[in-house]
């Protein structure tokens, strides 16, 4: 017997079906002696529907009230598979976030999980109950209803596994796992059986959008194991997220290729080349809260030097709009920039033990006729910034040319 953290995504819960679903998946699990805590997203669309009423109501909605509007979603969803869990003969019992006490700070619409009390949920456990908890939500120590931000239910689910030390935490999505990249660009992409919390990361930050990336380094912080498995597949084991190396580590030098089409490059031409130039630049940005990718700087030439980064295309009208004060106050020559840019990422904890995996990488491309703006590097990836329109290009030959499309046997 073990316990598991279960959690369901807003196209699992989004009707009344899919939910009776839900719960006839939880009794199976159930059926095989486990205890089972089940976190749950709003329905697919209602957290939006929910912020648009707000700003019909409000241009720039209070954060506080906004967080108790959006936290009633999930509210729904928990009491509404409570019941069908109640119609298939189970015990079970809702909480919302608060009733918990998922403690946060204070940061309405984006709060950070500061401590779990599990002590009723044991109580619970103990006595045979189905445990479902609403995701995305908390309360500060004030008492105020707080939500954690896009994907906060992953977290939630997360965070919950780790205070009750479950056995696994199991992410049900709308795919069946991790794959060495985007099936939808690449048909021959494969599912991977296992994958290290390190890769994880790397992809989930390089554009992978199968686990929200504050759950996988919340998963990592707390030694929590995950599975990535499909909503609507009743069988499969899915993909095992773990701190073990797979024996098969030393094959796979590359574990997965992410790719990332919301970027936009911008260079900073004729800069000083002096200390402090580069805060000078990215000072302000900072101040606007724009975040800032891949940077390079040129080395020094007459003076003067080029300095070029990447920032999210959409914060793009923003940033340039704070760098033409910028341009003036040092004394730039001028500023070009391209919002049409992608990047692509290989990802594999194999690369620390493999020479020529870059250069692998820069010739496939090359013999592609595909021209590399900007190289990003650390222990186990390499990015490079390329023309958007040669994206699906670029990833369909390094997928082929790191052998990422053939089974990995024993």
């Amino acid at each position: 017997m073990a316990l598991i953290v279960q959690k369901y995504g807003g196209t699992s819960m989004g009707s009344a079906e899919r939910i009776k679903s839900v719960a006839r998946r939880v009794a199976k699990w159930k059926a095989q002696g486990h205890d089972v805590v089940v976190v749950v997203s709003a329905m697919s669309g209602e957290t939006n529907r929910l912020i648009a009423l707000a700003k019909d109501i409000q241009d720039t909605p209070d954060p506080r009230e906004l967080d108790v509007i959006i936290s009633t979603g999930e509210q729904v969803t928990i009491g509404l598979l409570t019941m069908a869990l109640k119609e298939i003969g189970l015990d079970a019992k809702s909480y919302c976030g608060w009733q918990v006490r998922v403690v946060t700070d204070s940061s309405h619409n984006k709060a950070r999980i500061q401590s779990i009390d599990e002590s009723a949920m044991r109580g619970d456990l103990a006595e045979g109950r189905v445990i479902v908890v609403a995701g995305f939500q908390g309360l500060d120590e004030q008492g105020n209803i707080t939500t954690l931000g896009r994907g906060g239910s992953d977290t939630s689910a997360v965070a919950l596994a780790a205070a009750l030390k479950a056995d696994e935490c199991q992410i049900y999505t709308d795919v069946d796992g991790v794959y060495t990249t985007d099936p939808r660009v690449v048909p021959e992409a494969r599912r991977l059986k296992t994958i290290t919390f390190e890769e994880m990361i790397e992809m989930a930050s390089l554009g992978s959008k199968v686990l929200q990336i504050r759950s996988v380094e919340f998963a990592g912080k707390y030694k929590v194991r995950l599975r990535v498995l499909s909503s609507f597949e009743e069988e499969g084991e899915g993909t095992l997220i773990t701190f073990e190396e797979d024996e098969n580590m030393e094959k796979a030098v590359v574990a997965g290729i992410a790719f990332d089409r919301n970027e936009a490059r911008i260079n900073v031409k004729g800069v000083p080349d002096k200390p402090g130039i580069a805060y000078q630049i990215l000072g302000p940005i900072a101040d606007a809260n724009v975040e800032v990718d891949m940077i390079i700087q040129n080395v020094g030439e007459n003076g003067t030097t080029d300095f070029s980064f990447t920032v999210p295309r959409g914060e793009f009208p923003r940033t340039m709009s704070v760098l033409r004060d910028v341009q003036t106050h040092i004394g730039a020559a001028k500023i070009d920039a391209d919002d049409k840019v992608a990047k692509v990422s290989i990802v594999g904890v194999g690369m620390r033990s493999h020479c020529g995996i870059a250069s692998t990488m820069f010739r496939t491309l090359a013999e592609e006729g595909i021209n590399i703006q900007m190289i990003s590097t650390s222990e186990i990836k390499v990015s490079v910034l390329i023309d958007e329109k040669y994206l699906e290009l670029a990833v369909r030959v390094l997928h082929k040319a790191f052998g990422l499309d053939q089974v990995v046997t024993n």
